[in-house]
């Protein structure tokens, strides 16, 4: 299981084999990718910058990937989350995990993922037109985590 935040951009097909041929127990490999998009909230976006607060940020990733191993069964997982000045079309995340079997690793990807969303300390600003303006959490967001909740 790893973490990385990271300014520099990543490789997905690099990432995602080196995850896959770590063990022949492997059946099933899947991931998100989240890129910039060039419109939110009905404004084009020139720029997305991300901050965060370190130590903070990787220990509260660490501990969504701890939470999915134990509530699936998984064999390893990975999540790499950029910050800085990004452009549309740039990625910004990737999650993958890694499982013998699909259902586990569809499951916890998604679990990674809808909690990164709202847990992990990341500060968005995007830049518009109209100038810059720091991205609220998506009440879509918060609805998504409640399916998880015990």
């Amino acid at each position: 299981m790893a973490v990385l935040v990271q300014i520099e951009d990543f490789d997905v097909g690099f990432q995602l084999n080196k995850l896959r041929l770590a063990s022949p127990s492997i059946g099933a490999v899947v991931s998100f990718v989240g890129q910039v998009r060039d419109i939110n909230d009905g404004d084009s976006i020139s720029k997305l910058t991300l901050e965060h607060y370190p130590g903070m940020t990787e220990s509260a990733l660490k501990a969504i990937e701890a939470e999915a191993k134990l509530r699936w069964d998984i064999l390893d997982s990975l999540i790499i989350h950029r910050l800085g000045s990004l452009q549309p079309l740039d990625q910004i995340v990737l999650v993958a995990v890694v499982s013998a079997h699909r259902g586990e690793a569809f499951k916890a990807c998604e679990f990674i993922m809808d909690f990164l969303k709202t847990q992990a300390p990341f500060w968005k600003k995007e830049t518009t037109a109209h100038g810059e303006r720091w991205v609220d959490a998506k009440l879509s967001d918060d609805l998504a985590i409640k399916q998880w909740q015990k």
